[in-house]
């Protein structure tokens, strides 16, 4: 059950790390938080998940039948009411589930597992004050219970006590080091506390560590230089990484510096900062393969790896090499768009055009021209001369027109 109720044990991080979200000089680049952040008693995404989404409705509805039948052979078995608190919080039925384990409790008051079990349950209901209860019992009777260090500094975060949840995690981490989650929740409070370089060297452990949410935050502070060194190139690095793992907010952020480097609307400056952050960008990608030396005669790392045969890393390292702007990049992914590579690759593969999709939305001109031949040309997709125009407005008209010709669409 501590496995299945971890997500409890996550409080709403909207609420602080609007600290890592914002620079001060774009508000184009702002996070996408339009409204005020939530109070702290207001959950997030993840613990306002239903409780028994994990588990077949079926398989939990046999289990729940089966530790009812185990419960009336044994009612005095805390660890049978324990395992049936577990079944009734996968059938929904929370209410029910806090009673067992009350229950199981009273039976072993010894037991830090059920006191713990019992808080994260008390967290899913937002009764602070009786998870703080039960879960400091459960560090008291048992000091090594990492989880449950964990989940107090959410529920003292959510009680307003900031110094008591620092303490929290920071005695998490003390038990388990590697514990990229409770790292990314501390450096969130550690922002709050203008402890901004502590914040950004726990921000890169945990963005390292994988969670998506650190990198993209890790990303706003290189931008900002909120604990580091201002780097707009690192900036992109980091946002990059948390699309890699699905942040969507990440994929957000580098849309509009794009938009800004690809603007005539923009100032001169800006266009030209974001530009050459991009281009650092593309030669940051070349750290990871040192075999490789740097960049010659034009090429990208992508095109590099391609004419190696590397077909499997050379299609990510392009897509990325796309996203950043490089004509060379997207035009080795119109080839492999159209033919694909043997086996390791089949033709009109959805994630490069929906790259093109995307640059080309946000005025990326190699990336017109390549959509824009797709469409007319149907190629991997219904025909639409319609659209390939469309996809070519604002290009000059000889342009335009050459293209449309070469495309069949005159």
């Amino acid at each position: 059950m501590r496995r299945r109720l971890s997500a409890l044990a996550i409080f709403s991080a909207c609420a602080i790390a609007s600290s890592f979200a914002q620079g001060p000089d774009d508000p184009t680049l702002l996070a996408p938080l339009e409204s005020p952040p939530p109070p702290p008693e207001v959950v997030g995404d993840e613990q306002a998940r239903s409780p028994h989404t994990s588990v077949e409705p079926g398989h939990a509805a046999k289990r729940l039948a089966e530790l009812r039948g185990l419960t009336r052979l044994s009612p005095r078995h805390a660890g049978e009411r324990m395992a049936l608190a577990e079944a009734l919080y996968d059938t929904g039925d929370l209410d029910a589930a806090i009673a067992e384990c009350r229950l199981a409790v009273k039976l072993d008051p010894n037991s830090a597992t059920a006191h713990s079990q019992l808080g994260i349950l008390f967290m899913a209901k937002q009764d602070w004050r009786a998870a703080a209860s039960v879960l400091t019992e459960a560090v008291r009777l048992d000091p090594t219970l990492t989880d449950a260090h964990y989940s107090l500094g959410s529920v003292y975060y959510s009680l307003g006590e900031r110094k008591t949840a620092i303490q929290s995690y920071r005695q998490a981490l003390a038990l388990q080091p590697h514990f990229p989650d409770a790292r990314y929740r501390l450096a969130l409070l550690l922002m709050l506390s203008s402890q901004t370089q502590e914040a950004a060297q726990l921000m890169e452990e945990a963005a390292i560590g994988g969670v998506s949410q650190a990198q993209y935050f890790l990303g706003n502070a290189y931008k900002s230089g909120q604990g580091v060194e201002k780097d707009l190139a690192k900036t992109i690095f980091w946002w990059m990484k948390g699309v890699e793992y699905g942040y969507q907010p990440a994929a957000d952020s580098l849309s509009k510096l794009r938009r800004q480097a690809l603007s005539a609307d923009q100032p001169e400056r800006k266009r030209k900062e974001a530009l050459d952050a991009f281009q650092r960008y593309r030669d940051k990608l070349w750290e990871e393969f040192h075999d490789y030396g740097s960049m010659e005669d034009g090429r990208t790392l992508g095109t590099t790896l391609l004419a190696d045969g590397r077909i499997d890393v050379a299609v990510p390292v392009l897509l990325k090499e796309g996203y950043a702007l490089s004509e060379v990049a997207q035009g080795a992914l119109g080839t492999l768009y159209e033919s694909g590579s043997g086996t390791a690759l089949k033709p009109y593969d959805t994630e490069i055009l929906t790259c093109f999709e995307t640059t080309a939305a946000e005025g990326f001109v190699p990336a017109k021209r390549l959509l824009a031949r797709v469409y007319g040309r149907g190629i991997g997709v219904h025909q639409d001369l319609s659209k390939a125009k469309g996809i070519l407005k604002g290009l000059p008209k000889t342009e335009v027109n050459a293209i449309l010709t070469e495309i069949g669409g005159r």
